[in-house]
């Protein structure tokens, strides 16, 4: 059985929106290109750039605590590494966050925003190599939009695949069958990757990507219907390719 990718996604800052991709380059033993390469550091916490190691999520700006971060549109330019933020449309600010004075920019927008919901100053952080997925994985993470189907049939109201912040959604398997994928090797066009584990859910999913509405309890839902807290799989490239839309997914013998 093969289904077809509809949605690729990144992340580069932590916390903010997703930037929508029409295709995307992957390598062996690396995450999307600059997906989570950067994060707003909370206050003080315990992240080296220069010896980087998973910390907690709650170190950083994250929608799971401070879901005012929907409001804002973050828009990247790769070739400038340049971030764009938009609030109702219009621009609030912009810098580029390879900089020290591109990076100023920005941390002086996020002090005066989320001026309540601060610990310290915020800085944003990040170091070579170095992706800021909580478990310090390189993996891309996989929605089957069925599952989101099956989820929104239970809860009897639409859901935003986007709640989940996946890299790949995609479409045409049963619900739920992802989970047959773990320990085995899928193709996605032609990218080899390993599916590693299921991704437990936290209390992120339950804010609305779209209103910072605290509007669900996910976690809660899938433990009442389903007796786990798991949405979505992870897992690692093993090889060079670039991925697009409308690409086959198929799983290996």
């Amino acid at each position: 059985m093969a289904g077809v990718v509809s949605g690729l996604f990144r992340y580069p800052v932590k916390g903010l929106s997703a930037q929508t991709l029409e295709r995307v380059a992957l390598s062996a033993g690396e995450p999307f290109p600059f997906d989570r390469m950067w994060a707003i550091e909370n206050g003080p916490s315990r992240f080296d750039p220069a010896a980087p190691k998973p910390v907690p999520d709650i170190s950083f700006l994250i929608l799971m605590r401070d879901e005012r971060l929907a409001a804002l549109e973050a828009r990247f330019e790769e070739e400038t590494q340049r971030l764009i933020l938009l609030r109702n449309g219009r621009q609030v600010a912009s810098g580029i966050l390879s900089t020290p004075s591109g990076r100023q920019i920005i941390e002086q927008f996020f002090a005066a925003f989320m001026t309540d919901r601060l610990r310290g100053r915020p800085k944003i952080v990040s170091a070579p190599g170095h992706t800021f997925i909580e478990t310090g994985d390189k993996v891309a993470h996989i929605v089957n939009l069925a599952t989101v189907r099956d989820l929104e049939r239970v809860s009897d109201r639409p859901i935003d695949p986007l709640r989940f912040r996946p890299n790949i959604i995609v479409d045409g398997f049963p619900p739920w069958s992802e989970f047959d994928w773990l320990g085995k090797d899928i193709t996605i066009g032609p990218v080899r990757m390993a599916v590693l584990e299921k991704a437990t859910r936290c209390a992120a999913p339950n804010v609305d990507p779209k209103t910072g509405n605290r509007d669900m309890d996910i976690p809660a839902a899938l433990k009442r219907e389903w007796g786990h807290m798991d949405f979505g799989v992870y897992a690692k490239i093993l090889t060079d390719g670039e991925l697009a839309i409308g690409d086959a997914l198929r799983l290996q013998d």
